[in-house]
């Protein structure tokens, strides 16, 4: 119990829980095993209150439901960072702010330079955008105080960012045909939330209540649900009439959740990627280049230049205590889209395609980009600290 204990304490304990679920996952999918591991994941699970039914496989509640939980969190960590944290000032932000743009834009245009000649491809360029904070942050704890604080605040800092971003992309570029007494419901509930905060009320239960009214709605809606969970985090208030912070509570309850289950279980359900059919040509073909090279060439070309251009322009300014070799260490390491890229590819490739040959390729494409990026970012950051 005691070497449980000191595991789930240890910095990179969500990393390498991903990586045993994600690895876990393959097994299943790759053996005997594979009928029950699928067969599990398209179990049909329904909710019902009155004429209003939510009625959607396992594998979509958790990537519509679950990760919208990892969503609130994520919402209610870029609002304290926003308040009092690495983006509280513009001395601060604007170095990992502008780091992260370029992670977004380079890899996007390697993407569509590599699959612009194929059509069908063409809504996964948000793929490779994506980095996955947990895992590059276990990768960062694996080497403890070698790793000087600065960095590790500027990843973080970075990683949220990139978040915003991605949000930004899901609500632009993936929202279906819109129901507009879907959105008039929603519109309500988040009205309520705004009331709650601007009254400063501290109970979680009377944002839970509004939030889940939100996430039903915006699910119906049209607009993907996990945006319900990046607006409940926002509307917690900082401080409540009581001088004390839901926030942090809120963020203090959900973080050993979302890194020790939402997080796993949504490895789990994604990265079950079946090789019987997949040989070399596949490997190197489009898809799976195209994702890869944007993971592994794009995000760190992207990160570093812009963060180099930057401070070389007088735009921002290199935070004390770091150097540009382990800026670029950093940069490789953003290049780990995993749980935000797999969650990225389930919106890009839709339409029943859940099994076919196209979803399995990007998931592949995933699989060795962050890989990749994982493997050179732990090695570049060992050998330029100490």
């Amino acid at each position: 119990m005691a070497q449980i204990q000191r595991f789930f304490k240890m910095g990179s304990a969500s990393g390498i829980l991903l990586f045993f679920f994600a690895l876990l996952a393959m097994i299943f999918a790759n053996t005997s095993l594979n009928n029950f591991y699928f067969n599990f994941l398209d179990i049909p699970v329904s909710v019902q209150f009155g004429e209003f039914m939510i009625n959607k496989t396992l594998l979509h509640w958790i990537n519509d439901g679950f990760m919208a939980v990892f969503f609130v969190l994520v919402g209610l960590e870029v609002k304290r960072e926003m308040l009092e944290g690495s983006l509280s000032r513009y001395q601060l932000a604007i170095f990992p702010a502008v780091a992260a743009i370029g992670g977004m834009i380079v890899p996007a245009l390697i993407y569509y330079l590599i699959t612009n000649q194929h059509p069908e491809l063409s809504n996964g360029w948000a793929i490779p955008m994506a980095t996955d904070i947990a895992f590059a942050l276990g990768i960062v704890a694996l080497l403890g105080t070698r790793v000087p604080l600065p960095l590790k605040v500027f990843l973080l800092a970075l990683a949220i960012i990139d978040d915003l971003g991605a949000i930004v992309v899901i609500a632009v570029f993936f929202s279906e045909e819109l129901s507009i007494q879907a959105l008039s419901v929603a519109i309500v509930a988040i009205a309520g939330l705004i009331t709650l905060n601007r009254m400063k009320v501290g109970h979680l239960c009377a944002y839970l209540i509004f939030g889940l009214i939100l996430w039903a709605a915006v699910l119906k809606s049209g607009v993907h649900a996990t945006l319900a969970g990046v607006i409940i985090g926002f509307c917690i208030p900082q401080k409540d009439s009581e001088g004390k912070s839901p926030l942090h509570t809120f963020e203090h309850i959900l973080t050993p959740w979302c890194s020790f289950f939402v997080l796993p279980l949504f490895a789990f359900a994604n990265a079950g990627v079946s090789l019987g059919t997949i040989n070399t040509d596949m490997i190197f073909s489009t898809l799976p280049l195209g994702i890869a090279l944007g993971l592994i060439v794009g995000k760190p070309l992207g990160v570093f230049s812009f963060s180099y251009f930057s401070v070389k322009l007088g735009i921002a300014k290199l935070p004390e205590g770091i150097k540009w070799k382990q800026v670029f260490a950093i940069a490789i390491l953003c290049g780990i889209g995993f749980t935000m890229s797999m969650f990225l590819a389930g919106l890009a490739f839709t339409d029943g395609q859940s099994d076919s040959l196209i979803n399995t390729l990007s998931r592949l494409g995933i699989l060795l980009g962050s890989s990749v990026s994982a493997i050179l970012g732990y090695l570049l950051l060992k050998s330029t600290t100490k």
